[in-house]
């Protein structure tokens, strides 16, 4: 006789041991939310944002949904056109009973569930009365920016911010009553465009602009970069970030990166080799700054990004046209950590990889370059993007618990760009309770309660607290 059915996403979801879901309900629900890496707007938390309908708050600017609808054959127009909103919501509403098995309908459910109180699934026979409902619910005194992050209990954001960029926002934000700190994090990819040099000398400029400065010679350039790495820092910054195909592999002298810099203030395009020696170059000295600040450098490796050229021409970057890389990762990676190691200049590290098939080489290259010095100095950091749902999760955690240490695994990130995504951490949590809980079930791990949920709150926010110096 066949046991009965467990309802959609009940209390139990994703926790198939009596562990795991001790360890989820007595320790990791209610763990504080360290988010740091994201890529929400500073200026919406500044202005504490509140939004006009659901369809704003659900569908703008989230690529993961966008993808899908496209996938059901729906009209641009109700994806990033002009559609009414309401109409844009239906068509999401027509294509989610088509995603199961997809991790967007489990994350849809989440956010309806957390967020709205809603737990009925999303169909087009649905859509009239979640809409009116969730409309409702945004319309509430609580339903804001500060109100999300409060109700998740946010104790970090970190946000994602070119030097060029002011910093007036997060001043706003700490001058403000929000309990939440959110800080800054210094991504100077723009440095390295020396193959694009219109673009390289726009940035220039309002390098220039924010400096107060005038940057003509690499000395100039190397010089703003430690002057907004120490304003960055001034305002609570402690985490750098860089997105990458892959690491840059060849090495690059002072002389030949003034070269290069010249050349590309004149009008000259690097070459493919001159611009992968800058982007060494820079990265090196990136790394120095870093490491004498105390600080976390990030590495996001393996996007192949704008790949459909037309689609991206169409709407631009981060609308959907990126895919999983198929770049050699690990021989330019090597060269350039030990280059730092043999400077004495090895900052705090987090490695995040795209493409499954190196996440073992990733995990066991973080054990090279630890040196006792910090626990879990570098890190592999959580799946994300395409690896962040349920297999890309534990393909992450297994990788990393077998080379190194889970138990100082820094967790999860929400990576996004919507104020909706704070479930994802919850998604995580489970994950992790069923590996750890299911383990310690089949006695692959010590029946030891204590033990298990030190590791599970470690993971959970314990560890990040103490890594970047958060309280």
């Amino acid at each position: 006789m066949l046991g009965a059915a467990m309802a959609y996403l009940d209390d139990d979801f994703l926790l198939h041991s009596p562990t795991a879901r001790r360890l989820f309900h007595e320790v990791a629900a209610d763990q504080p939310i360290y988010d740091y890496h994201c890529h929400l707007s500073p200026r919406e938390i500044a202005g504490n944002h509140r939004w006009s309908n659901l369809a704003e708050i659900w569908l703008g600017g989230d690529h993961y949904k966008w993808r899908l609808m496209r996938a059901n054959g729906v009209d641009e127009r109700l994806i990033t056109g002009d559609a009414d909103p309401r109409d844009k919501f239906q068509a999401w509403a027509e294509t989610v009973p088509w995603t199961l098995r997809n991790p967007i309908h489990h994350w849809s459910h989440l956010e309806l569930r957390r967020y709205f109180g809603i737990e009925e699934l999303l169909t087009p026979d649905t859509a009239d009365s979640i809409w009116d409902r969730a409309n409702a619910r945004l319309a509430e005194d609580d339903f804001c920016v500060h109100g999300i992050l409060r109700k998740f209990d946010v104790r970090m954001v970190g946000t994602t911010d070119d030097p060029a960029d002011p910093l007036d926002d997060h001043a706003a934000i700490a001058a403000s009553d929000l309990d939440t700190r959110v800080y800054p994090t210094f991504r100077p990819d723009k440095a390295f465009t020396v193959d694009q040099p219109e673009a390289f000398n726009a940035w220039i400029d309002k390098l220039e602009g924010i400096t107060d400065s005038a940057i003509s010679q690499l000395g100039d350039l190397l010089k703003a970069l430690r002057q907004r790495h120490d304003d960055f820092h001034a305002v609570g910054c402690r985490l750098s970030d860089h997105g990458l195909d892959r690491c840059p592999g060849l090495e690059c002298d002072d002389a030949e990166a003034a070269i290069i810099f010249e050349q590309a203030r004149s009008g000259r395009a690097a070459t493919p080799e001159e611009h992968e020696k800058f982007m060494f170059f820079l990265l090196v000295f990136l790394g120095r700054l870093d490491a004498a600040s105390g600080w976390t450098k990030q590495l996001h490796l393996g996007a192949a990004r704008n790949v459909n050229l037309a689609g991206f021409r169409r709407l631009g970057p981060d609308t959907g046209y990126d895919t999983i890389g198929d770049f050699s990762q690990g021989r330019p990676l090597m060269t350039y950590l030990s280059a730092l190691a043999e400077q004495d200049a090895m900052p705090k590290l987090i490695l995040y990889n795209l493409n499954p098939r190196d996440n073992y080489l990733f995990a066991a290259l973080t054990g090279v370059f630890q040196d006792g010095s910090v626990a879990g100095k570098i890190q592999f950091g959580s799946g994300w993007w395409f690896l962040d749902q349920k297999d890309g999760m534990e393909l992450q955690l297994n990788a990393l618990s077998m080379t190194g240490l889970l138990s100082r695994f820094v967790g999860m990130l929400t990576d996004s760009r919507s104020f909706l995504s704070f479930p994802r951490h919850e998604y995580f949590r489970r994950i992790l309770c069923n590996l750890v809980g299911g383990e310690a079930d089949r006695g692959e791990l010590p029946d030891d309660f204590d033990a298990l949920a030190k590791l599970v709150a470690d993971v959970c926010a314990g560890n990040a607290s103490r890594y970047f110096g958060f309280p």
